[in-house]
């Protein structure tokens, strides 16, 4: 942010007075605050300068607040516990926003149209309710910046016009899209976690990962690993069991030809630190739903954190085909695929079935699954962020089944679509 001295801050019972100093020779004046400036709920502000808050201000925004200019944040940048508070970044040129301090928001919307990536975020900002990503991309990779989300976040309208360049930060366990890309590409990926108290950190780039991990160290699985793209997925610290659900998106265009040809095996892979190479971490692929701007979806459990890509694997043996599983449910009543069954299930009383949503949140689990009374019939049984006995949403869910004949165990997953309209 451009500094000048063209102001003058007075402090008078804890409120901030900015008097401004304009000369033709400053083409961007700044309002300093080193006092407290309170945007009370109903009220609006607009700032059409430079923000600076230095280290002993404090903003609190209850209200509506347009920053046209750039805004540099050394103090604390906060809000009350209501949640109508509103930032909106929508100058018309390019915008910085930094500082030494996290500029907490409730709400927050960007929309700049001077170029693509008018954006530069070279500090931290957090979101605790919703961030709208309308116009402009935000360009964090270049400048060492970070969006937070904090546990009951979410976001809006992130697409190809919109998203964070850069690393973004989940807090807690609820299910997310993490709105990243890169090269004007927007390129999520999904998962929850299982610690509402550990912290996520994904970052999506359009470049070879090769240049840093050599795609010839890996198992003998993996045939080709994607060259042109990779996820960063990282998380605070040690201690949760690694396994997660991870989805990682396929879009015609960028994520190579070859993963789209017909009867090729993709699957999940991660570099593993410990064993210098990468390994097949297994997957399966599903169509996108409607309006996304991917094409595909590859979801797997995977054991660890790290980089990740999607690689062609060498097709698996498929286990005993003794097992139907019928991949739909319309649990209304009718006594017509009420439940989720795996005809012949009976057979292997050792198993285990487990159910995720999109997101990897997981949603039901059982031990010594059967065909009758032991069935999944779209609700809930209290695990991670869904509430017990919750009729869930119509939708594409993952499940993961293990079972073992005695002397040997076998595993298969798949896709099941739920009709809960």
């Amino acid at each position: 942010m451009k500094k000048n001295n063209l102001y003058k801050t007075v402090k008078k019972s804890g409120l901030a007075f900015v008097i401004m100093f304009c000369t033709s020779q400053n083409t961007h004046a700044q309002f300093s605050n080193e006092g407290d400036v309170q945007v009370n709920k109903a009220t609006i502000l607009s700032i059409n300068m430079d923000y600076n808050n230095k280290t002993t201000g404090k903003f609190i925004n209850d209200g509506l607040v347009y920053a046209f200019e750039n805004w540099n944040n050394d103090g604390k940048v906060s809000y009350d516990s209501t949640l109508v508070g509103k930032t909106f970044f929508v100058g018309k040129e390019e915008q910085i926003i930094e500082g030494t301090k996290i500029s907490d928001f409730q709400n927050v919307l960007f929309e700049n149209g001077k170029n693509k990536v008018p954006f530069h975020l070279g500090g931290k900002i957090s979101v605790h309710s919703v961030a709208e990503f309308n116009k402009g991309i935000i360009n964090a990779d270049s400048y060492d910046g970070k969006v937070i989300f904090k546990e009951n976040a979410t976001h809006l309208k992130a697409s190809d016009l919109s998203f964070v360049d850069g690393k973004v930060e989940k807090q807690g366990q609820k299910e997310f899209e993490f709105p990243v890309g890169d090269s004007l590409y927007f390129r999520p990926s999904y998962h929850a976690a299982r610690d509402s108290s550990k912290v996520y950190t994904t970052q999506y780039f359009y470049k070879n990962s090769a240049k840093i991990h050599d795609h010839n160290l890996k198992e003998e699985s993996i045939l080709f690993i994607n060259d042109k793209e990779y996820w960063n997925v990282t998380k605070d610290s040690k201690g949760e069991a690694n396994k997660i659900v991870l989805s990682l998106t396929m879009r015609e265009g960028v994520t190579p030809s070859d993963f789209f040809t017909p009867d090729t095996q993709v699957a999940i892979v991660r570099w593993d630190e410990s064993k210098g190479k990468w390994i097949n971490e297994g997957g399966l692929v599903s169509d996108a739903a409607t309006g996304e701007t991917y094409s595909n979806l590859l979801t797997s459990q995977v054991s660890g954190y790290g980089i990740f890509t999607m690689a062609i694997v060498k097709k698996t043996p498929p286990p005993p085909d003794d097992l139907i599983v019928y991949n739909g449910i319309s649990p209304n009543g009718d006594g017509k695929n009420d439940s989720f069954l795996i005809k012949g299930i009976d057979k292997y009383p050792d198993n285990e079935v487990e159910i995720y949503n999109r997101w990897g949140v997981k949603v039901y689990s059982a031990k010594s699954y059967n065909e009758s009374d032991v069935m999944f019939r779209g609700y809930s049984d209290g695990r991670a962020t869904i509430n017990r006995g919750e009729k869930l949403p119509t939708g594409t869910y993952f499940y993961i089944l293990k079972y073992s004949n005695g002397t040997k165990g076998f595993e298969k997953s798949g896709y099941l679509y739920i009709n809960n309209q």
